[in-house]
């Protein structure tokens, strides 16, 4: 079966995963504008390992001698990356950083700057602290973080903020006749400062001691599980009194109060990602296998049920292999046909783990 005909059929629902062999600037080419949901990738780092040139001569992404020819090239297969996504979907981004003549070369903040400036919004910064590392530099601190760049093509994008939310550890509960949060906040505290606040006035009293009773019921039927007041002359804004720039700076000054709650449903995951890297796959010589720990939190918020993970860089199918665990369908391109083959071990074995149990 050819690639190409293998494509139709994964388009057309007859297979639910595809590994494609070639140079993904190409193989780009060969899948439909705006079918993808979710891309999540990392590629070649610059001049971190020497790669072998094709027969024609040219220079594989990562061996370039200047990093701007990297980061170009790498923005132009971005450019086709953002032909396929669709206005809905998100393209995670896994990059790590370079020394070049003991310089620390910024290469990640540089792709994303040039990916911002050919048309793709940033949403976060994600630093992945993988928590282990050799280094054999004596003469500065050892580094054991990567980023992963989460960009859109479109302001309104599909995020199911609920898939990723860490439920909360402690719940609201009585302590001596009183139902306090899972931190202890009865509101006690909150009351007295309100009846006995002279910044506020009488009818911004009445207003702050019902919305605190609101909130205390809110707590007490499972809405929410915990929560923090200020009130105006006794607590300030946590990020600037400006009402300019500061949502919350405006609502003191409007209302003499807010609210910080925690929802039942649990919070979001912060920008700080402790997961340690993939050994598993390393028997088979490469360099940059991520750990599917580090795709769930991406595919869980960004692809929808049955949605189509990409990954244009596939290596090992660790992107791929994850997607179908999570009941999506997943799309590998690599220049190595031994990763192919090696992807494929690796989604058969988890298909055949699957059905076993």
């Amino acid at each position: 079966m050819t690639a190409t005909s293998k494509i139709q059929d994964f388009f057309q629902g007859k297979i639910n995963h595809i590994f494609i062999l070639g140079n993904c600037l190409e193989k780009l080419k060969d899948i439909p504008s705006e079918s993808v949901d979710c891309v999540f990738t990392s590629p070649p780092y610059w001049q971190m390992r020497k790669y072998d040139l094709s027969s024609n001569g040219t220079v594989h992404l990562g061996d370039e001698d200047d990093y701007r020819d990297f980061v170009n090239n790498l923005a132009d297969i971005f450019d086709e990356v953002k032909r396929v996504l669709k206005k809905s979907g998100s393209l995670w981004l896994n990059l790590g950083d370079k020394y070049h003549n003991k310089n620390l070369m910024g290469i990640p903040w540089r792709v994303a700057i040039e990916l911002q400036d050919r048309g793709w919004i940033l949403r976060n910064d994600i630093i992945w602290d993988q928590m282990k590392g050799t280094q054999s530099a004596k003469d500065r601190l050892r580094d054991v973080y990567e980023h992963i760049f989460h960009f859109v093509k479109s302001k309104k994008y599909h995020y199911d903020h609920d898939a990723i939310r860490i439920k909360p550890k402690k719940k609201p509960r009585k302590t001596n006749g009183s139902f306090v949060s899972a931190t202890g906040v009865s509101g006690v505290k909150y009351r007295k400062q309100i009846a006995e606040s002279e910044a506020l006035n009488e009818e911004e009293r009445k207003n702050a001691l019902q919305a605190l009773e609101d909130t205390l019921l809110s707590m007490r039927q499972g809405e929410i599980v915990d929560f923090r007041m200020t009130i105006r002359g006794y607590q300030r804004t946590f990020h600037s009194d400006n009402k300019k720039v500061s949502g919350r700076a405006k609502e003191l000054a409007d209302k003499g109060y807010y609210f910080l709650k925690m929802g039942a449903k649990g919070h979001l995951p912060s920008d700080i990602w402790r997961i340690v890297p993939e050994d598993k796959w390393r028997k088979d010589a490469h360099y940059a296998v991520f750990p599917e720990e580090l795709l769930l939190a991406p595919i869980q918020a960004t692809c929808p049920e049955n949605g189509i993970v990409l990954d244009p860089f596939s290596g090992t199918g660790s992107t791929v292999c994850t997607a179908l665990k999570l009941n999506k369908r997943g799309i590998g391109i690599d220049l190595s046909e031994n990763y192919i083959k090696l992807s494929e071990q690796r989604v058969n074995q988890a298909i055949n783990l699957f059905n076993s149990v």
